[in-house]
């Protein structure tokens, strides 16, 4: 005989957990919703299988359940796992495509990796291999993709293969597929284009001269707005757009002097921080502040939200800036601390926050060079203040 009754499973309203034997339990979550549940032990580990909701899944079912599941156990068989044996898996390239993206989301800085890849995949793989079975997709399958864009949009058909290959890695750890995959370059399809290189160089981000920055950030700081701050902000301390219109106030400690951006809004996924100069604290000051959120450029079409990435574009467009592009301003910096200052190249690349040196090098430097950074950022300051008295000049190394 249960622990538990019909009226007394309708009239309990306290949360917590009722049992009624056979590891059937009674789950009533602080909302007041009540569900019913199977606990029990396999290879040592204590698990907990949902069966229902209380409204839904009567007593006298949730007991059947419970014994039946109890048999399993007693078995050797892990009711969990065979639940999830029994689940449909997904088998087309689209599918496992959705599956794979989603197990590498935690692993992404922001939602435009997700983005891209995506949009990438469905607008050039899955007209081909969407509908197919990831265990039936051959080399031909994948050239028939590649083939149309590899002369005409060779990054592009770079990106997609790549992703192509990591799906259907993700296939073969799934075991949903067997045999090389099809969609790498070394020893495989190789020999079916001609070298990405010789098709087109790299383009990289339009930069502004660094002799040209004071009149540019002259101009920019007669606009008016949140946007052109934060355009401005990102130039000061070199940062990454993502990293500046996700910055929130909890971040920035304006009495240190410090912006501290946690490594899970970082793309090298480290703690990264940021030295503030005089100027980007009397920018931070002067910004309004937004009661509904926590974020330091705010949205002015979405409350409690950050601004969008088009934003800061949208800024360089309206000063006829078109030439530009907002990462540019980074090697702008680098260019500027490279060839005009004497500061260390180690200092340099970690204000940008890239990695430095190899992995031996790494272990060992433990500190992240902060005060030495700290100088560098006055001296960019002055930069971009048109300011010659910045001490940021070339020291001459006699032999």
């Amino acid at each position: 005989m249960g622990k538990l009754t019909v009226k007394k499973v309708q009239s309990l309203k306290e949360p917590g957990k009722y049992g009624d034997g056979n590891n059937l339990w009674l789950i009533i979550g602080s909302t007041g919703r009540k569900r019913w549940e199977f606990r029990f032990t396999m290879g040592g580990r204590s698990r907990e299988m949902g069966l229902g909701s209380a409204d839904l899944v009567s007593l006298e079912e949730a007991r059947n359940t419970a014994i039946d599941l109890l048999r399993t156990v007693r078995r050797g068989v892990d009711p969990i796992d065979a639940r999830d044996d029994k689940k449909p898996r997904p088998t087309t390239f689209e599918d496992v495509a959705d599956q794979c993206i989603t197990s590498m989301k935690p692993g992404w800085s922001n939602l435009k990796s997700e983005r891209q890849w995506r949009s990438s995949l469905k607008a050039y793989a899955f007209p081909g291999l969407g509908k197919m079975d990831v265990s039936a997709i051959t080399a031909s399958d994948v050239f028939d993709v590649l083939e149309p864009i590899w002369s005409a949009k060779p990054e592009t058909a770079k990106r997609v293969r790549e992703r192509v290959e990591k799906v259907l890695d993700f296939a073969s750890a799934l075991k949903l597929r067997t045999g090389d995959n099809p969609a790498r370059w070394r020893g495989g399809l190789e020999a079916l284009f001609p070298k990405k290189v010789k098709v087109r160089k790299v383009q990289h981000h339009a930069a502004l001269p660094y002799a040209e920055m004071p009149a540019f950030m002259a101009a920019l700081r007669k606009r008016e707005g949140i946007a052109p701050r934060a355009l401005e902000f990102a130039i000061l301390t070199a940062a990454r757009t993502s990293e500046v219109l996700g910055a929130r106030w909890s971040e920035i400690d304006l009495d240190k002097k410090v912006w501290t951006i946690p490594a899970e809004r970082m793309k090298a996924r480290r703690e990264h921080r940021v030295p503030l100069s005089d100027a980007a604290i009397t920018l931070l000051k002067a910004l309004p502040r937004d009661p509904e959120g926590e974020f330091v450029f705010i949205s002015v079409m979405s409350k409690g939200k950050p601004m969008s990435n088009m934003a800061l574009l949208k800024v360089l467009k309206l000063m006829k800036r078109t030439d530009l592009t907002v990462h540019g301003f980074r090697s702008t910096f680098r260019d500027w601390a490279s060839e005009v200052t004497a500061h260390e190249a180690p200092v340099v690349e970690m204000a940008l926050a890239h990695s430095i040196g190899n992995a031996v090098e790494a272990a060992y430097r433990r500190g992240d060079l902060f005060q030495k950074r700290e100088r560098l950022m006055v001296d960019w300051a002055a930069c971009c203040a048109g300011d010659s008295r910045s001490g940021a000049k070339v020291v001459p190394i006699r032999a």
